[in-house]
């Protein structure tokens, strides 16, 4: 018996296309996804005057804005930064040209990045600096969970030190935006607001496995 099980060794290692039984099985490849964001405030007002004071309290959509850099007890339940996209690599460039040609629009930012999602419910993103968006009077989070579907969200703060024309607002008045949305790739998502908003767009990065979307 003892002969019989080392040939079958011997067979094993030496014909070509069958698997060693010592082999370690592979590692599970962790699905990653392109991110791009155009934030764009109005350079009028597009609606009748709001309550501002209102957006104050709003809830905020995700609970930690630097958790993604965290180590927590499940570091598998965070995304994970990967790094910044070049401008070569934009897929709205279309749309900021279209914002800038416009007379009620003006983009404040455009970035594109590569991460990891969060587990659906985690509510950890990354902060806006984490993801390259410098805009004077802005703050927030930006966050991509994944449970049966994705989703991204974000909580944005923007005071603009001259709110547009009409919405009622005066100077310092802090306009927020906490909104999250299943998104679909290669789909424009919209998040609306009077006084600013955001195109995003989510595509899933080559030789990774997709989650369902």
């Amino acid at each position: 018996m003892k002969s019989a099980a080392l040939g079958l060794a011997v067979l094993v290692a030496l014909i070509p296309g069958l698997p060693a039984t010592s082999q370690e099985p592979a590692a599970a490849i962790v699905p990653a996804y392109n991110i791009e964001l155009i934030i764009f405030r109005a350079t009028s007002a597009l609606g009748a005057p709001e309550n501002w004071a209102t957006e104050a309290g709003a809830r905020n959509f995700s609970s930690d804005s630097n958790a993604g850099d965290s180590a927590p007890a499940d570091a598998t339940q965070v995304g994970h930064f990967l790094k910044m996209l070049p401008d070569s690599q934009f897929q709205l460039s279309d749309i900021e040209a279209k914002l800038r040609a416009s007379a009620g629009y003006a983009p404040l930012a455009h970035v594109a990045w590569s991460q990891t999602a969060s587990a659906w419910g985690t509510r950890a993103g990354f902060a806006l600096q984490r993801v390259g968006i410098d805009v004077p009077g802005m703050t927030g989070t930006v966050v991509l969970e994944r449970g049966q579907y994705l989703h991204l969200g974000m909580t944005l703060a923007y005071a603009p030190a001259n709110p547009p024309a009409g919405l009622g607002a005066a100077a310092g008045t802090t306009f927020t935006l906490n909104e999250g949305r299943r998104v679909r790739f290669n789909e424009r998502t919209y998040f609306d607001h009077p006084a600013f908003g955001v195109i995003a767009l989510v595509t899933p990065v080559a030789g990774t496995r997709p989650a369902k979307r």
